[in-house]
């Protein structure tokens, strides 16, 4: 599978060595708005009163403003006094998040709404060109547009690969 991304600048990525490393990187180019509304689409829908979730399954797709966040499922948590704000999204199965230019995939990402932060957990891996950069977990900050790799973090540079 093909994974774009522009992230990171080379000397931010040969900053990245060793197993407790964690790096703070550019993601997405600008801040995304994070008060904007949540648009979500999918095959289907199942939505449980009493536990107050919803599940989307099926070629899930959500944005927010130049956000995208793809899956085979997710499930919409909602804030307390019902379904007039989300407090969280869980995705998994084939994961992928974009932000403007940037996009990193993951086995499950978790956006915590009312934080503007998305959490990607499982196999990371984000490119730049043909340079690499992968991670056990990543934490994404939509509000300022950075991004933290942490975990075993793994970088392939290719010269000229900017």
């Amino acid at each position: 599978m093909l994974r774009i991304i522009t992230l990171f600048a080379l000397p931010a990525v040969l900053a990245l060595t060793g197993p407790a490393a964690a790096q703070t990187i550019a993601f997405g180019g600008t801040r995304a708005d994070t008060s904007a509304p949540v648009e979500m689409t999918s095959d289907t829908l199942t939505v449980n009163q009493s536990s107050g979730q919803a599940v989307f399954t099926g070629n899930v797709l959500i944005g927010q403003g130049a956000m995208r966040l793809s899956a085979d499922k997710v499930t919409v948590t909602y804030a307390a006094g019902g379904q007039q704000t989300i407090q969280s999204l869980t995705a998994t199965g084939g994961v992928t998040l974009v932000n403007g230019p940037d996009a990193a995939e993951a086995a499950e990402a978790v956006y915590d709404v009312a934080t503007g932060t998305v959490t990607l957990t499982g196999d990371v891996v984000m490119t730049q060109g043909q340079n690499v950069l992968s991670g056990e977990r990543m934490q994404v900050n939509l509000s300022d547009g950075t991004a933290q790799v942490q975990g075993r973090v793994r970088s392939v540079l290719q010269p000229g690969g900017n």
